[in-house]
């Protein structure tokens, strides 16, 4: 499910230097200040981590591609070859989810022959194929934080405000989330396919299945439209 790497978290601050007699920050001005920043650390969107790219890939045009999703859950996977057909149909290419061709009995795994079978009888002349590699979860304590004006030093009342009362933000747990997924896409050569591009996405902090599957499906068909597959 492009299942390489911008900045995900790029946020710009501008300090703000308060005046010299400002011995504290107002608790509820702290408050608006980290309510701001969430959305910052809380973005979950789907990013490539790595992709490459057969240079034979460009000397083929495709007609008829199949999507198949590697998921234990039917749903999941309806959804996600449902989602990258309708993304990367155009005018000159069907795009075939592979639950409106393939038979998958739940819980059994598909034997390659039938899939063969059903390529070759169906004439499909390349397949995208997408797995879930990994989910990783981490919890990491964040400290409190001591907070005092700039320029705490400039004079004995800075100084003061500093040391006597200091401020502090409580310490909180912050729970972060990755999920990993790795998509193929094969030429149809005879009997066989060969691997013409390949790329892994990273999705941090998800809020669902569908968010995923939204952002694998937008960064997949738009890599494989400026790698011109389609």
């Amino acid at each position: 499910m492009k299942f390489g790497q911008p900045d995900l978290l790029a946020c710009h601050f501008t300090q703000v230097t308060p005046p010299l007699n400002s011995l504290y920050t107002p608790p509820m001005k702290r408050l608006l200040i980290i309510i701001l920043l969430l959305p910052c650390v809380a973005s979950a969107k789907a990013k490539l981590l790595t992709s490459w790219k057969s240079p034979a890939a460009a000397t083929h045009a495709y007609k008829k591609v199949l999507i198949i999703g590697m998921s234990p859950n039917p749903g999941h996977r309806a959804d996600f070859e449902d989602d990258l057909a309708a993304a990367l149909t155009a005018n000159h290419v069907e795009v075939v989810p592979g639950n409106q061709l393939l038979l998958r009995p739940e819980g059994a795994v598909m034997d390659p022959n039938y899939i063969r079978e059903q390529i070759k009888a169906n004439h499909i002349d390349a397949v995208i194929v997408a797995r879930l590699v990994s989910i990783h979860e981490s919890v990491t304590y964040v400290p409190p934080q001591a907070m005092a004006p700039y320029p705490y030093y400039g004079s004995f009342y800075g100084y003061y405000g500093y040391v006597a009362p200091i401020v502090c933000t409580p310490g909180y747990l912050r729970e972060e989330k990755k999920v990993r997924v790795e998509g193929n896409f094969y030429g149809v050569a005879g009997d066989d396919t060969v691997l013409l591009w390949t790329g892994t996405s990273d999705t941090f902090n998800p809020k669902n299945a569908d968010k995923v599957i939204k952002g694998v499906v937008e960064l997949f068909s738009g890599e494989l439209r400026k790698d011109g597959f389609f």
